[in-house]
């Protein structure tokens, strides 16, 4: 018995199926837009003025779109996030030593397990005063959200690479550097770029949480200052362009994924 091929045809990747897909994320907009414009105005009319319906939002979205205020403010927060990505890719080769060497692991794992639970938002206050107000202090907290993600998952990476690997290497003659680059790296990938992805989305949480004390400029410092004059259009606007822009950088890790990976069963999830 053959299995049959999928049809290139089928509706997942078609027009019909990028609909269904986001059929739900519709219905919610449709259901917001009826409330805000009907229910609300007849039967909580104090809170009309708090709850403004997506074309409201969308209309807010246009008007800083034409004066350059959202792309100015995205692009600041975007390019704290890639500085604070740089630096916290220190914990590739930081991970790669503790999960190879346990005498390392062992000097390391308390430290380490001490700092993780403290959330990156605990450490604004702190970062205010060693660092104060700015790009600095913004890119610590998000450095620190994207750091441990990316250490855990690239330790636990080293720690899963199947042992016959490792001995088939030794047996062929190589050092333990070339066993760290020809071998150990490339099996730890995968759970490296899980702890790619993962950092990422945490990265851009924190961000957002520094940019509300420490920043004067940013997504996070657009919706502190347009909550201070009632803007609630600007809010939610500045919450949704946060949420589908992390959406894009989770899809396009993912793509990256795939492409560098295509082998691996974590870069398909």
């Amino acid at each position: 018995m053959s299995l049959a091929a999928p049809s290139p045809s089928a509706p997942s990747g078609s027009t019909w199926g990028w609909l269904t897909r986001w059929a739900t994320m519709l219905a919610l907009f449709l259901v917001w837009e009826w409330l805000a414009r009907f229910w609300l105005p007849t039967s909580q009319p104090d809170l009309v003025t708090l709850m403004p319906p997506p074309s409201g939002v969308l209309a807010a979205g246009w008007e800083l779109l034409q004066s350059g205020d959202l792309v100015h403010h995205l692009w600041a927060s975007l390019k704290r996030e890639l500085t604070a990505f740089g630096f916290a890719l220190v914990a590739v080769p930081l991970g790669i030593a503790m999960g190879w060497w346990p005498r390392f692991n062992r000097q390391l794992d308390p430290v380490i397990e001490i700092l993780r639970p403290i959330p990156p938002i605990a450490w604004i206050p702190l970062s205010l005063l060693w660092l104060g107000i700015g790009n600095a202090q913004n890119q610590f907290i998000i450095f620190l959200g994207i750091f441990f993600p990316l250490l855990l998952n690239t330790i636990q990476g080293v720690k899963n690479i199947e042992p016959n690997l490792v001995r088939a290497a030794r047996c062929l003659g190589a050092g333990e550097l070339q066993l760290l680059r020809r071998v150990v790296l490339p099996a730890a990938l995968p759970m490296v770029l899980t702890g790619v992805r993962v950092g990422f989305g945490v990265g851009w949480m924190a961000l957002v949480a520094a940019e509300l004390v420490g920043a004067t400029s940013g997504l996070g410092f657009l919706i502190n200052d347009a909550r201070s004059v009632l803007r609630t259009d600007v809010v939610i606007l500045g919450m949704l362009t946060i949420g589908f822009v992390g959406l894009f950088i989770d899809l396009l890790i993912r793509r990256i994924a795939k492409a560098v990976l295509p082998w691996s069963l974590a870069a398909q999830k």
